[in-house]
């Protein structure tokens, strides 16, 4: 795919600043660090991480990378600035740069909703020549995280081939229980880091869950994964994704091994009608609550609950919007264009877990499966 990444960033960076303009708001700030990670950033501009972002409605788009080498190689940005001139001090970077920009006092700036209360008043305080705004569940940032909601072309060639590389792991995972190759969770997770660079992804997408049988009935295993035996007699489930240039996997294979209960049978069945049947749903234009009330219908007529949402959005991040819950509103439907996983399971101390998910396009005419999970028999 020929991209020229200039005219990219700055197209995504035109649907803001039309918003800013909308709105009256002069600029909005990102901030990304290790105690505030911020994917906006990458979505803007490319760079990686470790930086702060000025996003001007009059049309600029000012960087302040920690690493200036890295930003040199990885960002697309109107001005770039090392951080380290500002001594890594956000409020004095802000100050710097609207002052550069000259955006006029008296306006409208939006600072990062998830700014701690002490924060916000040392931010009012320093820039107080400015209507220092900080919207939680609103503003501008809330409106980036609707614009990120659907995927541009780019994105989802880029969410292919993370599908496309977790579909090969899948088959070798696969392949490596029946042979013997994989006896213990640390294998199978070792397995899936290794190979998914050789492969030339950044990493997992998230901290690989391995969880055998003993440990299966957790939705999310602690921890990750151990030397326990996997896959052993009983359910066993692998939650993992993959990193492609910054776009992420993810999905969920449950191992079924030996003979099972009739009970372990039924709950597995239930997952698997579940995911059949919420898979129709997920289309244009239906409300994106819909496939979760399906699944849990399903599931309530043999009086089990699925303690967890059915699916989120994926991308930059593991978990974007939209959230695919009983709870999401009713006015939020699915748009062409949106990556969003399906992942019924169901949990027992007894019986072990069983979680099936996939990753789902969806597109004008209905839906493309991106992953092949699935479960396996051994």
């Amino acid at each position: 795919m020929n991209i020229d990444f200039n005219v990219l960033y700055k197209n995504r960076r035109n649907k803001l600043y039309e918003w800013l303009i909308d709105h009256e708001v002069a600029a909005v700030v990102f901030q990304d660090s290790e105690a505030r990670r911020e994917s906006a950033i990458r979505y803007f501009t490319g760079h990686p991480e470790d930086a702060v972002l000025i996003l001007a409605a009059s049309g600029e788009a000012v960087l302040l990378p920690w690493d200036i080498n890295l930003a040199s190689q990885t960002a697309h940005a109107d001005i770039i600035i090392s951080f380290t001139d500002y001594k890594l001090k956000m409020l004095s970077a802000l100050q710097g740069v609207l002052q550069k920009l000259d955006i006029p006092t008296d306006t409208r700036i939006e600072i990062p909703p998830s700014t701690s209360y002490p924060e916000f008043l040392c931010a009012v305080q320093e820039l107080k020549f400015y209507n220092v705004r900080c919207n939680e569940g609103g503003g501008a940032h809330q409106a980036v995280t609707e614009l990120r909601s659907v995927k541009d072309s780019y994105e989802i060639s880029c969410i292919r081939q993370a599908a496309a590389i977790t579909d090969e792991l899948i088959d070798l995972l696969e392949k490596e229980s029946k042979s013997g190759g994989i006896k213990t969770e640390i294998d199978a997770a070792l397995l899936i880091e290794r190979e998914c660079r050789n492969r030339g992804c950044e990493g997992a997408a998230f901290s690989i869950l391995a969880a055998g049988p003993e440990r299966s009935f957790g939705i999310h295993c602690f921890p990750s994964y151990t030397k326990g035996a996997f896959p052993g007699e009983g359910m066993s489930i692998l939650d993992f994704g993959v990193t492609w240039q910054g776009y992420r996997s993810d999905v969920t294979v449950t191992f079924l091994k030996g003979k099972l209960s009739e009970k372990q049978e039924k709950q597995i069945a239930l997952v698997e009608k579940a995911y059949a049947e919420a898979l129709k749903l997920y289309k244009k234009d239906t409300p994106v609550f819909a496939p979760a009330k399906k699944a849990a219908e399903i599931f309530a007529k043999e009086k089990r609950k699925m303690p967890h949402g059915l699916g989120h959005g994926i991308g930059l991040e593991t978990h974007e919007a939209p959230l695919v819950r009983q709870t999401t509103e009713p006015d939020k439907l699915f748009k062409s264009g949106m990556t969003v996983t399906l992942e019924p399971g169901l949990y027992d101390p007894e019986l072990g877990g069983c979680r099936w998910e996939n990753d789902i396009l969806i597109t004008e005419t209905g839906n493309e499966i991106l992953t092949h999970s699935r479960i396996i028999r051994l």
